[in-house]
Order: structure tokens, then C-alpha cells, then sequence
């Protein structure tokens, strides 16, 4: 059922508020009522608006999963040159990890185990989307290259999501790693692995 611009909007501001309690007390030291204070309700009010804590967690997953598709996938569609493609998705999945606003982003790498049943399901299958088109766009890149493969598309897929993904763990923007030198050497760094060149 969609929801009005507003209505949407208030549910938005709930996820984000509570990804930053999942994050900082993970999912099970967190309780609705923490989260509840911190968007400004009852602990009743917050159920009415998300109905239960498991349902909250897919909520902010999937609202992660819609930023990842309008800030990273959509940007790249039209992009032609396999390579270039790649490179740019590299890049905006970079900017998308380690931008401290964006912790429904960190939520869905860190707290993927706590989400059970149905709702774990429906996630795993938008992600499982995501590799299936990167395994693609990989293979693409290979096959422009002329060279025999090095790795398969799916083992580059899952390596490259690896080291990404983990940078939520250690990457700080503050530090003494610039993100452009970071975009810039993981890409060289999967390009090499990849196919044997820059």
C-alpha cells in the first residue's frame, strides 16, 4: 500500500533514527522504547506507525535497499562502456558505505542475521538482485577485455561486495585515507585482480 508523501516522509525519519540505535546498540540491546523517545512518540504510537520490531529492521533494510538502487544503480543505467560502468559503481557503492548519514546502509550489512522468516526472505532477494546484476556487468567487462577469465563473475561479484562492504568496520572520513584515494585504489586494486591490468 503506498503511502502518502507525508506519511512517508515521517516513516523515513523513523527509520533513519532508529538505524542509528541498531547501530550503536545492535539490534538486540536496542528496545522500542529507546527508539520510541528518540522519534519523539509513545512506545504505542511507534508500534501504530511500524507495527513490530522484526517488521521495523525489514523496513529500514528495505529503505536501505531503495537508497542503494536510487544512489548507486540508477546512476549507472545509462552507462554504456562496461568498464566505465563498473568503475562508477564502484565508486558510488564507496560513497554510499562510508557516508555516516546513510546507517540503514550499515544496518543491512551488520544486522542481516537478526531478521527472521518471510521478511529475511523479500531481503535476500532484493540483494540477491544486486549480485546478479553485478556477476553480469563483471562478465561483461571480461568478455570486452579479450583476455580468457582470471576469476569467475560470481567469485569477483562476492570479493568485491567483500572488501565494499566491510568498510563500514574500519573506514572513518575523518582519517587519514581520503575517500578519492580510497575510490581510487580499491578500483585499481579489482581491476588488477580482475584482469590482470589497471
Amino acid at each position: 500500500m503506498a503511502h502518502p508523501p507525508e506519511t512517508k516522509n515521517r516513516l523515513h525519519k523513523i527509520y533513519a533514527i532508529a538505524a542509528r540505535i541498531f547501530y550503536e546498540k545492535g539490534y538486540d540491546g536496542a528496545s522500542m522504547q529507546d527508539i520510541a523517545k528518540a522519534v519523539g512518540l509513545t512506545k504505542a504510537g511507534l508500534y501504530h506507525h511500524v507495527g513490530s520490531k522484526d517488521r521495523l529492521l525489514f523496513e529500514i533494510m528495505d529503505y536501505g535497499m531503495d537508497i542503494l538502487d536510487e544512489t548507486v544503480v540508477e546512476k549507472v543505467k545509462d552507462v554504456r562502456d562496461p568498464r566505465e560502468k563498473l568503475r562508477r559503481l564502484i565508486a558510488g557503492h564507496i560513497d554510499l558505505v562510508v557516508r555516516a548519514r546513510d546507517l540503514e546502509i550499515t544496518v543491512i550489512l551488520h544486522e542481516n542475521r537478526s531478521l527472521r522468516g518471510a521478511l529475511r526472505k523479500k531481503i535476500n532477494a532484493r540483494k540477491r538482485q544486486y549480485i546478479h546484476n553485478l556477476c553480469e556487468l563483471i562478465g561483461q567487462v571480461q568478455l570486452q577485455s579479450g583476455v580468457p577469465p582470471l576469476v569467475a563473475p560470481v567469485s569477483a561479484a562476492f570479493a568485491l561486495l567483500g572488501m565494499l562492504n566491510w568498510l563500514y568496520q574500519w573506514y572513518r572520513v575523518e582519517g587519514e585515507i581520503k575517500q578519492e584515494d580510497l575510490t581510487r585504489d580499491y578500483t585499481n586494486f579489482f581491476f588488477r585482480g580482475l584482469l590482470g591490468s589497471a
